[in-house]
């Protein structure tokens, strides 16, 4: 209001005309003022002052970071289509536009055409001739300049229009001013939050890749980015992508960052990468580069240690990211690192119980069940001896066989409780045959496992790894939804996808009570996304059960 009252002061002594035109002005600084979305108030001011000023056309030209030219151009009086036929609006580095931005004075002319300072206008730009400029100021610093052209009725604009488009000014620099605090402070807010929604994410229990993927969705949904990308240090020394969120990941799963390029030594190395245009910078090496435009690359850093990296690129063209929206980023990537380390930490002590809990059963197993029933055997066999009946002696005789296959299979089943995860082989069968059996213990029965072709020396690394976080999420939604009394898992590394490349293909079909209509749908989109992010796809139909009963889930990608 301090700022207002002396801009008002400066109305004192002038003219009737003026003084008649005040009940005017002060409601145009009511509804400069009202409301806080920042593009709205913009649209109100550049409204209010031509009908202010009696002027056909309006603009505010709000000055880029740099204080080189324009960031953006907000008009009044031009239309749609008009917009549309005259192209590109004016960037602000010439002409008048671009010498008020670097001398930011009230600007008064009768005909700009005639000015030296003029640089003219693009074809299919409306003819204007009369002009009036007055910079904007927020909190102290120029915000942009208020543009008014051609006083209706022939005339120039006067000096009194002059001193109310000033003191107009003055109150849109308050009502910006707000607005851009008000933005701020949502902007944080829903930073903020999205934090929160990793955080409680991550500690929900979700594995390494879900955990990941929560990371990228949130970072880009927060960013406005066109993806996240979450990428971790490799085996040779740079990055590889694990993690994309986008409308079209293809292609960009997998990707590695050489050691030796200066972005994967600056970000391993704990300091962000901020870059203007990723098609252009000689930084960016990759294949996808030139994909975007604006990206930010932020580590992932927590108590010293370099996690990853999180990436969110913006489409080609768009607006650069701006200060504040690099700050909130990289609070960001502190608290997801923060979270990941917490949420590691989670699934050790996690899986520190089930260890614990198998060496228990194994133990029990060993100590209790295999003694009981070598004694039971041991009393059928002295049956055995006793019984004078052919027939009940070759029974019993049986029975003491399948109670030696048992025995057997307990003690295979010991030796698969005691063993580490590390001990067990890395081949994709063996691992696809850990999952099952991890999963036989909560589901209470063992799923049946077949194998078509060479699975180990066909399927990549990538795809592999993509195909047990598939095979461990399609498990998971059997044991919890399905009720399933059978399970069979196929792995077929012999298709062809649909566009002719070679692929394998995973199918985990139950005998469960289907998909319920207007169920949750999250595990099975988690298993396209995965699948579409390497090219592939995933699909589910009815199940192996009497008359279809259950589902089948089909999740295919490239080898």
């Amino acid at each position: 209001m301090h700022e207002a009252t002396e801009a008002t002061r400066s109305l004192q002594g002038l003219s009737a005309e003026l003084t008649a035109r005040v009940p005017q002005l002060l409601e145009a600084m009511r509804t400069v003022g009202a409301g806080l979305d920042l593009h709205i108030t913009l649209d109100r001011i550049v409204q209010t002052a031509a009908e202010l000023a009696d002027a056909r056309y309006a603009a505010i030209g709000i000055i880029d970071d740099a204080r080189e030219g324009l960031s953006d151009f907000v008009t009044y009086g031009v239309g749609a289509r008009e917009h549309q036929r005259i192209g590109a609006l004016p960037d602000g580095d010439k002409g008048l536009l671009g010498a008020l931005i670097h001398d930011p004075k009230p600007l008064r002319l009768a005909d700009l055409t005639q000015d030296p300072r003029s640089a003219g206008f693009p074809p299919e730009h409306p003819p204007m001739r009369t002009f009036l400029g007055v910079p904007i100021r927020v909190q102290g610093e120029i915000f942009g300049n208020l543009y008014l052209t051609e006083k209706r009725g022939g005339g120039e604009f006067s000096e009194e229009d002059l001193h109310m488009v000033r003191v107009l000014a003055t109150e849109a620099g308050i009502a910006i001013g707000n607005a851009r605090m008000y933005a701020a402070t949502r902007q944080r807010e829903r930073w903020i939050d999205g934090s929160v929604a990793v955080t409680t994410e991550l500690l929900a229990g979700s594995d390494v890749d879900d955990a990941l993927a929560v990371v990228a969705e949130q970072a880009r949904k927060l960013a406005d980015s066109a993806a996240g990308i979450v990428l971790l240090p490799d085996d040779e020394g740079g990055l590889e992508i694990v993690a994309v969120s986008a409308d079209d990941p293809t292609g960009i799963l997998g990707t590695h960052i050489p050691p030796d390029s200066p972005v994967a030594r600056q970000l391993l190395d704990g300091e962000p990468v901020f870059v203007d245009d990723s098609a252009s910078d000689p930084r960016m090496v990759t294949a996808i580069a030139a994909r975007f435009g604006p990206s930010m690359l932020l580590p992932l850093k927590s108590g010293g240690r370099v996690l990853g990296t999180l990436a969110t690129p913006r489409t080609r063209g768009a607006r650069p990211f701006s200060a504040a929206e690099r700050t909130l980023a990289t609070q960001f990537a502190a608290q997801a690192a923060l979270a990941l380390v917490l949420a590691d930490a989670q699934r050790d002590r996690e899986r520190l119980a089930v260890y614990e809990d198998r060496d228990r059963i194994a133990r029990d197993l060993h100590d209790l069940v295999i003694q009981r029933l070598f004694a039971t055997g041991m009393m059928l066999e002295g049956a055995q001896r006793r019984s004078v009946v052919p027939e009940v002696a070759a029974g019993i005789g049986k029975a003491v066989d399948e109670l030696d296959v048992t025995i057997q299979e307990i003690r295979t089943a010991i030796f698969a409780l005691q063993q580490s995860p590390v001990e067990a082989p890395s081949g994709l069968r063996t691992r696809v045959l850990r999952e099952i059996g991890t999963a036989a213990v909560p589901l209470g029965f063992q799923p049946s496992a077949h194998f078509v072709g060479p699975v180990d020396s066909r399927v990549g690394e990538l795809t592999g790894k993509n195909l047990i976080a598939a095979l461990r999420e399609a498990l998971s939604n059997a044991f919890r939804h399905a009720h399933a009394s059978r399970i069979e898992v196929v792995v077929d590394a012999t298709i062809r996808l649909p566009d002719g490349t070679d692929g394998v293909r995973l199918t985990v079909a139950d005998d469960g009570i289907g998909i319920p209509a207007g169920g949750r749908r999250s595990g099975l989109q988690n298993l396209a996304k995965r699948a579409e992010s390497l090219g592939g796809a995933s699909t589910y139909g009815p199940g192996v059960g009497e008359d279809g009963a259950g589902t089948t889930v089909t999740w295919e990608a490239p080898l």
